[in-house]
């Protein structure tokens, strides 16, 4: 059975209802992770019947009641008792209590039970996120993961949704919509209250949506920002790796990869495996730097850890495009672009699982959070327009903005709502030499979508456009840089739920809220500039990382190796749109999806990317193979500390 979820938890209500909801849970597939690992942990209400069930493979659940107040973290690490008693103790509400949770790097689900109210929260990073659905007997129910609400509540899926998901992207507050039908995502930054039934009543209030996050001032200078940073990203790699023995990182030869290579040295652990896949291009300088790193890394020193440096050859490393069934192991949350790298990815964590690596470290989310994207210089020309200018013109040289462009998109004034109206056309793709000074990127749809997928995207960017969608922020530029974090940290799903099938845990230390936090609350002056590459992490890591190695200011792309994967990989490609579920929903057009795998180099696929419409093919596939017949099992419980 294809797809199975490996970890997952639910929460439910207090009754006879949600009792048998926890008899119907799907049963995780441990017996194809290394391993078998795997189990359930039951944390009961009052009366004994499951409150939160929960069956996490890499995560763990810490847990505490306190009379009628309860906490569930379920994080990388577990937390020990004495600090859950702290945080919980003398919390009388929700304020309290997140108060309190910012003394913690923020990678959990928070599930908590104050007051008479349960209410559940992921992170504003977007790392982890909350679904809730009604089921018919049991009412509101959430979890972490939409499609086992899917399951117990019989949803169907949702073509709107898919076609969206044929997009490259989805700005805020599409990216919301959930693959199935009645089945919600709760916003990043904010949590899902589940008022409980009042005396003498069976039915509880429906479940509403609260605010529990704000993006900090950007007012802190570059040198307390750094070491706020510093700290926060040591902390999130403690949490990860912290007392383990056999860790191992991928090292790129980028700084983000780099930074998490000597946090991790740090830590102490005894054996180091650090993994770099070389680069076909012959002017590619990641190689390079990655050996000059571990170089640096050993130093002859005696007392760091056993180092060892693999480098994957790149006749080894798969295009993408390659084995595109293999995508069929996991159910993603949803279509996810990086899907025809999955070859590649599984490649890389297969060669840090068998050094004996317990956790893998990864740099995803330092482009999203440190190099800045063009449309900052919106906020920063609100409150100084001369140094916003003068970095726009620097910026302006170096991508080639025509001037008087430059300046209308500047001065441009469009509400969000506005924005998001026209944000996919059917013109095609802006030129490189576009200014980006708005609230996102305008799409194209491809010439391979139907008109009945034209129609269902334009209708949902209507649909949001004049439901009067409110923007993450005020600011254009901090819109924009949280939009990308959390659209960064969907993606990385996919990298986690591979390493779940390998029996490999992986992280991302940079979506950790305390590491977005510390980012944000600096001047924007000092975090983002045309003449320095990631100065706020590279200041952050002085001291950590040899100043050698911050000095690099290049960064390697792979797309020769996804368009030469469209050439290699074309058989494969047309075995896909042979059969098409896609065509099936009357989303894109097989015919002319066939002809272009025969023409890998068309200009047309030039122009337009086809990694979305292959993710969403092939999620289709998986999510309408993943439960037939639903399994049903009755859950286990384990006493509550």
């Amino acid at each position: 059975m294809p797809g199975l979820l490996r970890d997952y938890f639910v929460v439910l209500p207090d009754s006879v209802a949600g009792h048998a909801v926890a008899g119907q849970l799907p049963v995780p597939d441990t017996t194809r992770t290394a391993g078998g690992a795997g189990g359930t942990v039951t944390v009961a209400h009052p009366s004994g019947r499951p409150w939160v069930v929960a069956r996490p493979l890499v995560r763990k659940v810490s847990h505490l009641r306190r009379g009628d107040d309860a906490l569930v973290l379920i994080g990388p690490d577990q937390v020990p008792g004495a600090v859950l008693a702290g945080l919980l103790e003398g919390a009388r509400d929700r304020a309290g209590l997140e108060r309190r949770l910012t003394r913690l790097p923020g990678l959990h689900h928070v599930i908590a039970h104050l007051s008479g109210e349960t209410w559940i929260r992921g992170t504003a990073s977007g790392l982890r996120r909350i679904y809730h659905a009604r089921h018919a007997e049991a009412g509101t129910i959430a979890s972490d993961r939409p499609a086992v609400l899917a399951h117990l509540t019989g949803a169907p899926l949702d073509d709107g949704a898919l076609a969206l998901r044929m997009l490259d992207f989805l700005p805020h507050p599409l990216s919301r919509r959930v693959l199935w039908r009645g089945v919600h995502e709760t916003g990043a930054g904010y949590g899902l209250a589940l008022p409980a039934a009042a005396p003498g009543t069976a039915a509880a209030p429906g479940p509403r949506e609260y605010r529990w996050w704000e993006p900090p001032l950007p007012e802190l200078p570059l040198a307390e920002g750094a070491r706020r940073l510093g700290d926060a990203v040591a902390a999130s790699v403690r949490a990860h790796i912290g007392g383990l023995d056999r860790i191992s990182c991928e090292l790129s030869g980028g700084l983000d990869s780099t930074t998490l290579t000597f946090a991790a040295r740090a830590t102490g652990p005894a054996e180091l495996s650090l993994l770099t896949v070389a680069a076909r291009d012959r002017y590619s300088e990641d190689e390079t730097w990655a050996r000059r790193a571990v170089e640096v890394a050993r130093g002859g020193q005696t007392d760091t850890p056993a180092l060892a440096h693999h480098i994957i050859p790149a006749d080894q490393a798969p295009y993408f495009y390659a084995d595109l069934a293999a995508t069929s192991a996991e159910l993603n949350d949803e279509p996810l672009p990086v899907a025809p790298g999955r070859a590649r990815a599984h490649l890389l964590l297969s060669r840090a699982h068998a050094t004996g690596s317990r956790y893998h470290l990864t740099g995803y989310g330092g482009d999203e959070l440190f190099l800045g994207l063009p449309h900052a210089y919106q906020d920063l020309f609100h409150g100084n327009p001369l140094t916003a200018w003068n970095h726009l013109s620097g910026l302006r040289h170096q991508l080639g903005w025509p001037l008087l462009p430059t300046l209308k998109a500047l001065l441009n004034r469009s509400t969000f709502p506005r924005w998001l109206a026209g944000a996919v056309t059917t013109e095609p793709q802006p030129v490189t030499r576009t200014p980006l000074l708005s609230w996102g990127v305008r799409q194209s749809l491809r010439p391979w979508f139907t008109d009945h997928a034209n129609a269902l995207i334009t209708e949902e960017f209507r649909a949001a456009a004049a439901g009067q969608a409110e923007p993450i922020d005020r600011w254009r530029g901090r819109h924009v840089d949280i939009d990308a974090v959390r659209m960064g940290a969907r993606h990385f799903q996919a990298m986690e739920d591979i390493g779940m099938t390998i029996g490999l845990p992986v992280a991302a230390p940079f979506y950790d809220d305390r590491v977005l936090e510390a980012t944000l609350a600096v001047c924007l002056a000092d975090r983002i500039s045309p003449w320095r590459y990631k100065p706020l992490l590279v200041e952050a890591m002085r001291g950590v990382v040899p100043d050698a190695l911050l000095a690099r200011t290049t960064k390697d792309h792979m797309s020769s190796d996804e368009h030469q994967g469209l050439r290699e990989h074309a058989p494969d490609l047309a075995d896909l749109w042979t059969g098409s579920r896609l065509a099936d929903h009357g989303l894109v057009d097989a015919r002319r999806l066939l002809r272009l795998a025969a023409e890998p180099f068309s200009p047309v696929l030039v122009e337009h990317s086809i990694s979305s419409t292959v993710a969403g093919e092939t999620w289709l596939r998986t999510a309408e193979n993943a439960w037939n017949p639903p399994d049903r099992t009755p859950t286990t419980s384990e006493a509550s500390r």
